[in-house]
C-alpha cells in the first residue's frame, strides 16, 4: 500500500458532510445469508449500510473503517451498531471470522492496483470457506468530463482512470481488472446501476456478489 491508500485526514475532514447512497440488493443477500450470519462492512463510513441490515434483521454486524470521525459520526447516528476503527491494514479479527464482507464503494478510495490487492487479500483472510462477498463500485464512466479527469491524470498517478477530487485521490475501474481482484470468488450475481456519488453527480456503478472459493 502507499500514501494514497490510506487517506485517513481527508476523510476525518469530510466525515460530517458526506452521503453515501449505493444499495443493498436485500433480497438477494437475504436467499444467501441468513438472519444469524455474520457480516462485515469493510469500509463502513458512518454506518448507513451497518443500520440497514441491521433493520432488515442481521444482529451480527460489524463495521470498521480508517476515519475515526466518520466511526463517532456513526456512533451518534446509530447508537447500538458496533462500528469500530482500524488502521487501514490489520483489521484484528482472526481467519474465518465472517459469512459475509461488503465493500461500499470502498475500493474506488483504494487508488493502487497493491493497495486493492491487499485489502481484498485481508477480506480472503476473514470469510469462511463460501463466505459471500458483496462489492458495489465504479467502473471507468464514459462521460466528457470523467474522460478529461482521467487523461489529466493518467501521467501523475500512472493509471487510466485515478485521478484527483477535492483533496483526495479515487480510482474507477477496468472491469477486467475487477476480475483479477477477484480471481478466488466465483461471481453469484452482477448488476449495472446508476447512483449519486458522494459530491452529488450521477455515475454509473457495477454490482457484484460472489462466493469465497
Amino acid at each position: 500500500m502507499n500514501d494514497l491508500d490510506i487517506q485517513t485526514a481527508y476523510w476525518d475532514r469530510v466525515a460530517a458532510s458526506k452521503t453515501f447512497t449505493h444499495p443493498i440488493p436485500l433480497s438477494i443477500l437475504h436467499d444467501l445469508l441468513p438472519s444469524s450470519a455474520k457480516i462485515l462492512d469493510y469500509g463502513c463510513g458512518y454506518g448507513r449500510t451497518c443500520s440497514e441490515l441491521s433493520d432488515a434483521g442481521y444482529r451480527n454486524v460489524v463495521g470498521i473503517d480508517i476515519s475515526g470521525e466518520m466511526v463517532r459520526r456513526g456512533q451518534r447516528l446509530f447508537k447500538s451498531l458496533d462500528l469500530r476503527t482500524f488502521d487501514g491494514i490489520s483489521t484484528g479479527f482472526d481467519d474465518n471470522s465472517f459469512d459475509a464482507c461488503l465493500l461500499m464503494a470502498v475500493l474506488t478510495c483504494i487508488p493502487s492496483d497493491r493497495g486493492q490487492e491487499r485489502a481484498i487479500e485481508e477480506i480472503c483472510r476473514l470469510l469462511r470457506p463460501g463466505g459471500i462477498l458483496f462489492v458495489s463500485d465504479y467502473p471507468l464512466q464514459t462521460d466528457a468530463r470523467n474522460l478529461k479527469r482521467y487523461q489529466e491524470f493518467e501521467k501523475e498517478f500512472g493509471g487510466f482512470g485515478v485521478f484527483r477530487t477535492e483533496d483526495a485521490v479515487v480510482r474507477h475501474h477496468d472491469m477486467k481488472h475487477m476480475q483479477r481482484l477477484l480471481l478466488y470468488f466465483d461471481v453469484l450475481w452482477q448488476e449495472n446501476i446508476r447512483v449519486s456519488t458522494m459530491n452529488g453527480n450521477e455515475s454509473d456503478a457495477f454490482q457484484i456478489i460472489a462466493r469465497k472459493s
